[in-house]
């Protein structure tokens, strides 16, 4: 953006914002403080609202400057934090990601028996024969297909293929003070040989539905979303020609009959 002498070079958003290029950072802090001072100034003079200004972990020592500057923690990575600094006062800074996503699925094989698991870590005396439906987080950049397909495999060994997307549940003050959405996916089995992820699971089983019904140490909550799954028609991976990249968007609509 520019070639000023001790201006940190940067390049800018849509939305008003700078982003000065983190390798360009001078790691030692007294310079890196002159050089903040000199591209906040300019930075100012450009018109620009905000400064979002990353700094790797090999640059740690920067960040006491760049609080004393002004700058606040936005969020965090392994390798780097984000800091930023309104130059505009009352600029709008958007809030980092607030939810974690996790799937569970429901595999109903020809003899009407549930794929289940019970957890090791959760598993005590007093839980025993709690069993709850395989799944757990996406990864980051993964889709919902492919996520649940993975995870109902990594736990429970049985290979499975996505039908359809039947209900979620939105839950606030999860991990860490985020919200949770969870979403219940129905799913084909295509095999029904259970090899355990041991770390994790310490049972798994195909359990009669009914007797999943019945079960005392099923929650409600468990048992309700098994019912949408089994009986309700849900919603189906669906393309729509012309919107976006599928490696990048995924949805999820009524089959409809025209």
């Amino acid at each position: 953006m520019t070639d000023e002498p001790n201006v940190i070079p940067a390049g800018e958003n849509p939305f008003g914002g700078v982003i000065p290029e983190p390798q360009a950072l001078d790691p030692d802090p007294a310079r890196f403080a002159a050089q903040l001072e000199a591209s906040m100034a300019r930075w100012r003079d450009q018109e620009y609202r905000v400064v979002w200004l990353e700094i790797s972990l090999d640059r740690a020592a920067l960040i006491p400057v760049a609080a004393a500057a002004g700058f606040g923690f936005h969020h965090s990575n392994d390798d780097s934090l984000m800091m930023t600094a309104r130059l505009e006062e009352g600029a709008f800074i958007p809030a980092h990601a607030s939810h974690y996503i996790g799937a569970g699925g429901v595999a109903i094989n020809d003899r009407d028996e549930l794929l289940v698991v019970s957890e090791r870590y959760h598993r005590t005396p007093r839980r025993r024969g709690s069993y709850k439906l395989p799944g757990g987080a996406l990864h980051e950049g993964e889709h919902l297909v492919e996520g649940i397909v993975r995870e109902v495999f990594e736990e429970t060994g049985v290979r499975t293929e996505f039908d359809a997307l039947v209900c979620f549940r939105h839950w606030h003050g999860y991990r860490y003070g985020k919200s949770d959405i969870y979403f219940v996916c129905r799913l084909r089995p295509l095999d029904e040989r259970i090899t355990i992820q041991e770390e994790e699971i310490a049972e798994s089983r195909w359990m009669p539905v009914q007797e999943y019904y019945e079960a005392e140490g099923v929650s409600d909550f468990n048992k309700q979303i098994v019912r949408a799954a089994r009986d309700s028609a849900g919603i189906r991976p669906t393309e729509l020609e012309g919107y976006g990249d599928p490696a990048r968007f995924e949805f999820f609509m009524p089959h409809l009959d025209r």
